[in-house]
């Protein structure tokens, strides 16, 4: 029998900046990757890179950062909610004030030469640590400093290299990412006074990775789609498979809306994990209320955002892992179940990575077999 060599898949998931609270959506994503992540390891060599510091210094966490320094001062935010930072992020957000370059440099500055985290990050991703924690998660290095492998100018240098890049900086333009010969529209990654975006930054990450990857896997919110096409092409060209998996927000009460307008209160990872332990209570215990956020925000919301947020039904999700966690332990596997490898293979379509879906799903309706425990522990606890 000939052995396939086993490739290398590097998992870039679009990074939640940490200036507002987890929400459903965000829950969604994280969740989708991690069961990726941990469903691929036994069939690939998997990377999960999902670096904070390389998207600091976006307007949106660097503008923040500056808005609390000049309006909340010496604010001690160490004993904060996540709620709380998120409703100043919300008041950011409506201010409506243009920052100047020149007040955000120095935020940029600290975060690209120290690794300098604001105190209300800080705070925010230690909070999210707490949540990874409880759900199971596997931690990719949310509190590290995990600087990107290119500067921002260089990462320019060598996409005008290669003829995709449009500079307007010496006639006093943007910079533009420019895929007009594939058909795409002109992307503005850099402002005229040399603020970058999140595709610029993505472009940073991912440009000096990928060549080292037989497979690349981009997973991101569905309302990013045009900037992760622009994302596709540029990394395709360096040499491996990319595949994009896009995946669909929750809606809360049949409204799709941006965590910056808020909205999210009693829907954060931190008010649904208390409400799914008690709706766990003592028959299922951790496993129970990992397994069945799983089961709901993946087998149940399926890749689109068609269906609102629903507790009945996550609390259903709950009842349901824990009688699937009570066969597996009463019954045992079933016959074969021991091929862990084989088990996780069916649920992939001519791609490297397992998809989560199909394998969540594959736990659920009737007539079939107890669960395998290793499988369980493996992917979903």
């Amino acid at each position: 029998m000939t052995v396939q060599p086993r490739k290398n898949v590097l998992l870039a998931p679009v990074t939640v900046t940490p200036t507002k609270p987890l929400t459903p959506s965000h829950l969604k994503g994280l969740l989708w990757t991690d069961v990726m992540f941990r469903a691929t390891a036994p069939l690939a060599a998997v990377t999960y890179r999902y670096s904070h510091t390389t998207y600091h210094v976006t307007e949106q966490t660097v503008g923040f950062w500056e808005y609390l320094d000049r309006t909340r001062g010496e604010t001690d935010y160490g004993q904060l909610s996540e709620e709380e930072i998120g409703d100043l992020y919300v008041a950011y957000r409506s201010e409506d004030r243009p920052q100047d370059a020149a007040v955000l440099r120095p935020y940029r500055d600290a975060v690209e030469h120290g690794g300098w985290v604001h105190p209300a990050s800080e705070r925010m991703l230690r909070l999210w640590a707490g949540h990874y924690e409880r759900l199971g998660m596997h931690d990719p290095g949310l509190r590290e400093h995990q600087p990107p492998g290119l500067g921002l100018e260089e990462m320019l240098e060598r996409l005008a290299a290669v003829g995709l890049l449009l500079d307007q900086r010496h006639c006093g333009g943007p910079v533009y990412l420019d895929l007009t010969r594939y058909g795409m529209p002109l992307r503005r990654i850099v402002t005229s006074d040399g603020r970058p975006n999140y595709l610029a930054c993505a472009l940073r990450e991912l440009m000096p990775l990928v060549p080292w990857y037989d497979e690349v896997v981009l997973l991101y919110d569905r309302e990013l789609d045009s900037d992760y096409q622009l994302l596709n092409r540029v990394l395709a060209r360096l040499g491996p498979t990319v595949r994009r998996v896009p995946i669909g927000r929750v809606p809360i009460d049949g409204r799709i809306t941006s965590a910056r307008h808020g909205g999210w209160h009693g829907h954060t990872a931190g008010a649904l994990l208390d409400a799914a332990a008690g709706a766990v209570g003592d028959g299922g215990g951790t496993d129970a209320l990992r397994l069945g956020m799983r089961l709901y925000f993946i087998a149940t919301l399926g890749p689109g955002q068609s269906q609102s947020f629903r507790h009945d039904l996550l609390r259903n999700c709950l009842s349901v892992a824990a009688r699937l966690l009570r066969r597996a332990a009463d019954e045992g596997p079933a016959a074969g179940a021991a091929d862990l490898p084989g088990a996780l293979d069916r649920h992939r379509r001519g791609h490297t990575y397992v998809d989560p879906y199909r394998l969540a799903s594959s736990l659920l309706g009737r007539g079939r077999p107890a669960p395998d425990p290793a499988l369980l522990s493996a992917v979903f606890l």
